[in-house]
């Protein structure tokens, strides 16, 4: 599998949206530098009121550029790190990566992925109603999260649009996606 980066984004407040940038910098074990989330604990404001000791599983988050397209089809007007993520892809399925699967991004950075962002009503804030449609149902109708997914920096790099992501599966068995 391979895609390639499309937007990099970062904020050093907490903040929904973050701006684009032309790069970013990935640091092993912290996340991605000058963001409101890096750090080895987390940082997501509800989860620092449930247990702020807890190791931070979200450390840099990524959307699919395919999943702004299908918004903008039911008539949302998303733009890349709008949502909040850092790295926007394209080419990539990244929800149906298993846990631990390790992407390979730019020259040297790697993130793992730990599981999958769990959609907020902050999303709303945006747009009225862009909560539900980042959320969906399965032919099981089991809930789908469709708001990109979550990682861990195991490798220090830059990373900017038009850089090469790889994919490095885990050993079987895999273990799906589940919200972190």
């Amino acid at each position: 599998m391979a895609g390639i980066v499309t937007a990099v984004s970062n904020s050093a407040v907490h903040s929904m949206s973050k701006p684009n940038v032309d790069a970013i910098r990935l640091k092993a074990g912290l996340g991605v530098e000058n963001d409101a989330h890096m750090g080895v604990t987390v940082k997501h404001r509800s989860r620092v009121a449930r247990d702020p000791g807890q190791p931070n599983l979200r450390q840099v988050h990524l959307i699919h550029s395919e999943l702004h397209d299908d918004l903008h089809g039911a008539g949302f007007g998303v733009a890349p790190g709008q949502m909040g993520e850092n790295i926007t892809t394209k080419g990539l399925e990244l929800l149906a990566l298993p846990t631990g699967s390790r992407l390979c991004l730019g020259d040297s950075a790697v993130v793992e992925v730990t599981g999958l962002r769990n959609p907020c009503r902050q999303l709303d804030g945006i747009q009225s109603g862009l909560m539900a449609a980042t959320l969906g149902r399965d032919e099981r109708g089991d809930l789908v999260r469709l708001a990109g997914i979550m990682g861990i920096v195991v490798a220090d790099g830059e990373v900017r649009p038009g850089d090469a992501i790889t994919v490095e599966l885990p050993s079987p068995p895999h273990t799906p996606l589940q919200p972190v």
